[in-house]
């Protein structure tokens, strides 16, 4: 009997049909046996044991393939004018009472971000990253604050306001993912450096990253979205149980999105399609990008779909305290450089990691 596709590992499956309409950017592999064994000789000083750096070994041999494309031999790790993208939507799945939060908490937030006012506008700011947030599909208009007051700008790439309940169909049509694709590249390309950290921000999108997760990975929705992960005051075992029940009926009803395209159109938002999108494009620049949390990491797993190539190029930067994050990373086959059991979004993992690069850049120039 075949197996299941959603079992089925991702690089073993067949490539996605895709619309004619979407352009997917051209993503290179960036494994190079030799560029590996005289990286390992440069960071192992005679006397210290093999490997003796541990997974910091890793993160500066996956470093130095991203940044060995030219034609000159490698040297050294450049990090020039790295861009932190805050990608802003709102989901119609918040309509069902899936969130402790209002959906105009995430205006809410955007405007925190806007006027220097999150814990990542100061982490970003430590780190050098010039911040700018996305409305990839907020629900409502942004009314911009000030122009002394604003610290960071707002790239208007709406696609809609907000997603439809994906209770009652697609959270988006297909037109509607393939524009908030190209939308996310855009973004990219338009925006100096060579390190790209991803982040978001919106209320009910761990339901989406919930979803997917159980779709493409095949993890039980029981287990992608635990209880205490929604961190609502109230919530008894019976009402939990009911709001799973409500998601399978809705994963039910979208049983035969199957494929990572698919998949984030029926179950998705806006900005995690703009973040995927943004994924595949700075991976086709060869660029490091920092992926932030488990919404980022949901992208994660669909560009990957999309082009596993992708993968050699995403840095995860820490482990969130939720489930769903910590199953999501065992499927990826990856290790986040921190686990800070940080609930916050919008990048603030991905600025706390950053000095890890920083001490990978370090370690070549002795």
């Amino acid at each position: 009997m075949a197996l299941d596709p959603v079992f089925t590992p991702m690089n073993q499956r067949r490539a996605p049909e895709l619309p004619a309409d979407l352009k997917l950017p051209k993503v290179f592999s960036s494994a190079d046996t030799l560029l590996d064994h005289s990286v390992k000789l440069r960071l192992a000083p005679e006397g210290l044991p093999e490997h003796a750096l541990g997974r910091m070994e890793d993160l500066v041999l996956q470093l130095a393939r991203i940044q060995n494309s030219g034609p000159q031999p490698f040297d050294l790790l450049s990090f020039d004018s790295p861009q932190l993208i805050v990608f802003a939507g709102d989901h119609g799945i918040s309509d069902e009472g899936m969130s402790a939060l209002e959906q105009s908490m995430t205006v809410e937030h955007v405007l925190q971000l806007l006027m220097g006012l999150a814990p990542v506008n100061a982490l970003a700011t430590m780190n050098g990253f010039d911040l700018s947030v996305v409305d990839a599909g907020v629900a409502t208009h942004i009314n911009l604050p000030d122009a002394a007051r604003t610290r960071a700008p707002l790239l208007l790439r709406k696609i809609g306001y907000g997603t439809r309940n994906l209770l009652l169909g697609p959270a988006m049509s297909q037109a509607q993912v393939v524009a908030a694709l190209h939308a996310g590249m855009d973004v990219v390309r338009h925006l100096p450096g060579n390190v790209v950290a991803i982040g978001d921000v919106g209320v009910a999108n761990m339901v989406s990253a919930s979803l997917l997760l159980s779709r493409l990975c095949g993890v039980p929705l029981a287990d992608a979205c635990v209880r205490d992960d929604f961190q609502m005051p109230g919530l008894d075992d019976s009402a939990h149980l009911a709001r799973i029940e409500k998601l399978s009926t809705a994963a039910s009803r979208h049983r035969k999105a199957l494929g990572p395209l698919d998949a984030l159109a029926a179950l998705g938002g806006f900005e995690i399609a703009m973040m995927t999108g943004a994924m595949l494009q700075a991976a086709s620049e060869r660029r490091v990008v920092l992926v932030d949390g488990y919404v980022s990491g949901a992208a994660a797993l669909v560009a990957r779909g999309l082009c596993p190539e992708v993968a050699d190029y995403l840095v995860y930067a820490h482990r969130t305290a939720d489930t769903g994050h910590r199953l999501m990373l065992i499927h990826l086959q990856a290790q986040p450089l921190l686990d800070m059991s940080l609930r916050v979004n919008q990048g603030t993992g991905a600025m706390m990691a950053w000095p890890l690069l920083r001490a990978a850049q370090c370690l070549l120039e002795r």
